[in-house]
């Protein structure tokens, strides 16, 4: 009788019926260790980490029955999850030392994990070299936790240590590359797996369609897709997302637009994990469209997506809201904003960011300010967008009043902070002001000037007509290297149709290989003809039509 109710308590978990299986636990008169773990294994799988320690307590208190060394595996893996968990791992860890428990390479395998996961490295260093019996989780383990130090040559150099060098291993080391921005060093090793022989499982190839997003390398991403078909797994909901976001990454959005066709007709209602990769691969496609500026379909695609009556996450949100504020589509920004407030999203980070610069670039900056002051918690996040829509509207004085309360509220500013309000001094004229804050990043804070706060401080001198100390800063500064350092100081020199300086910034922009795309050439040309020095322009446009460079034609909102 023990024996067919055991079996029915895992058959509830495993469909994830954590509530049936309780019930059943409830009525089981008489319960064995195997009762037990089923039971706090089970639900530890389901996410209910607090709930699986709680029954671990009730198993203790009741004095019964003692754990087995897979019990409290599974205790250990619930305490990575929960508020305090150190603390209980290591009082778990200690009863089994106490206890002299028979503990088998799984076990010390959970103690390790812990230790790892809490960021105590002194204590993994410790317990593995005390580890008798170690197997490829076992190094895997440290490997990670190495990794995630961000020490990439000692973790290199663990892996060559690695007497079985499992899938696992692979896995591990190649997605830690890439989360730490080593993508060529962790193409290598994707080689050199292929070289070796090693077989790719389902989390491989979404390790491997992620490093290919990441390089945009579409070559790589069909070549891992042709695996796939050739393999038979191309139909595994966990791969198909993955291979979607590739190609959309990639800007593939036909070929991405088949995969989620595809996907459509494969995913099944009564699936839990289907129903998952459904939501992914609407959010995937949407925001594929937003990125590649094709809003319509990616309006297109939501729609079908409230109207199919699927769940909307906070990233689909989120990214509906910036194709409204890349767009100016304010009606459709309001009523999202009605939708996070409805869903309980309304105090999200990233998505109140997105609905400040939402509301900025609709015009609607008093609605702007009114959603950042209702914002409960303001981070650096939500400071640093309200400084930068004052900024893009030209109210200076308004960004830099907002800058100084920022750091009053004691909010430590950063490089995004930083362009905001060098932007604003800009917009509105305030070299003073401007030169002020661009010292106080450096002196202040230590933060090191990049690309984006030179070339606002260029575009600080040339907008109030400063061409020398313009001139001055970029070669005191050692930025003469910059593509985008010229291309603002070509802005400056047509806006004060200056042609000896246009000749001069022209040259440097071709000595750099700079004039990519076709605002340098029209603006080189425009300076020109605004001077009425018609042969140099007429010469501009003959290279760009050498050159093959098209205009973009002008276009209106209206």
């Amino acid at each position: 009788m023990l024996h067919l109710s055991n079996y029915l308590l895992s058959l509830y978990l495993r469909n994830y019926d954590s509530e049936c299986a309780r019930k059943l636990f409830d009525e089981i008169p008489e319960r064995d260790v195997r009762t037990w773990t089923i039971l706090i294994s089970g639900l530890s799988r389901c996410g209910h980490h607090r709930m699986a320690l709680d029954y671990f307590t009730d198993m203790q208190n009741e004095g019964m029955i003692a754990p087995n060394a897979f019990t409290l595996s599974s205790v250990l893996k619930c305490c990575v999850s929960v508020d305090s968990g150190l603390r209980l791992g290591k009082v778990i860890h200690g009863w089994v030392m106490r206890n002299g428990i028979d503990a088998d390479v799984a076990l010390k395998n959970a103690v390790l994990d812990l230790y790892a996961k809490f960021k105590m490295f002194d204590y993994v260093k410790t317990f593995f070299e005390l580890m008798d019996d170690k197997d490829s989780t076992s190094w895997n383990i440290v490997m990670a936790g190495n990794l995630s130090k961000g020490e990439m040559e000692e973790s290199l150099e663990f892996f060559r240590r690695l007497p079985v060098k499992s899938v696992s291993s692979w896995n591990t080391i190649v997605d830690g590359l890439l989360q730490h921005g080593f993508e060529r060093s962790a193409l290598e090793l994707l080689y050199e797996m292929v070289k070796v022989g090693t077989s790719f499982d389902r989390v491989t190839f979404s390790i491997s369609l992620a490093l290919a997003s990441s390089l945009k390398s579409l070559e790589l991403g069909r070549q891992l897709h042709s695996q796939l078909l050739r393999i038979g797994i191309n139909g595994d909901s966990f791969a198909s997302t993955s291979l979607l976001d590739m190609y959309c990454k990639c800007g593939q959005m036909k070929k991405a637009s088949v995969i989620f066709q595809e996907l459509q007709l494969r995913y099944c209602q009564g699936s839990r994990d289907d129903l998952m990769a459904q939501t992914v691969g609407w959010s995937t496609m949407i925001s594929g469209y937003v990125q590649h500026g094709m809003i319509k379909d990616a309006l297109i695609c939501f729609s079908s997506m409230i109207h199919e009556q699927l769940e909307v996450d906070l990233f689909t949100l989120t990214t509906i809201v910036t194709a409204s504020a890349n767009s100016a589509l304010f009606e459709l920004g309001q009523q999202i904003h009605a939708r996070t407030l409805k869903s309980g999203h309304g105090q999200d980070v990233m998505l109140c960011s997105s609905m400040i610069d939402m509301y900025a670039k609709c015009g609607k900056l008093d609605d702007a300010w009114s959603f950042f002051r209702e914002t409960r918690t303001k981070n650096i996040v939500l400071w640093s967008v309200m400084i930068s829509s004052y900024a893009m509207h030209g109210w200076g004085k308004e960004a830099i009043e907002l800058f100084e309360l920022m750091q009053n509220e004691g909010i430590r500013p950063n490089e995004v902070s930083f362009v905001g309000i060098l932007t604003g001094c800009s917009h509105a004229g305030l070299i003073e002001d401007g030169c002020k804050y661009f010292r106080m990043m450096t002196d202040v804070y230590g933060i090191r000037p990049g690309v984006e706060h030179f070339a606002c401080m260029v575009d600080l001198f040339g907008r109030a007509g400063h061409l020398k100390e313009m001139k001055d800063f970029v070669y005191e500064n050692g930025i003469f290297y910059l593509r985008e350092v010229w291309k603002a100081y070509l802005s400056s020199c047509w806006l004060h149709k200056n042609v000896e300086m246009t000749n001069w910034v022209s040259k440097k922009l071709v000595e750099l290989e700079a004039l990519e795309g076709d605002d340098p050439y029209v603006l080189i040309s425009n300076t020109y003809s605004a001077n009425h020095v018609w042969e140099e322009a007429a010469k501009v446009r003959g290279l760009m039509q050498k050159r093959e460079v098209r205009k973009v034609p002008g276009q209106s909102w209206i």
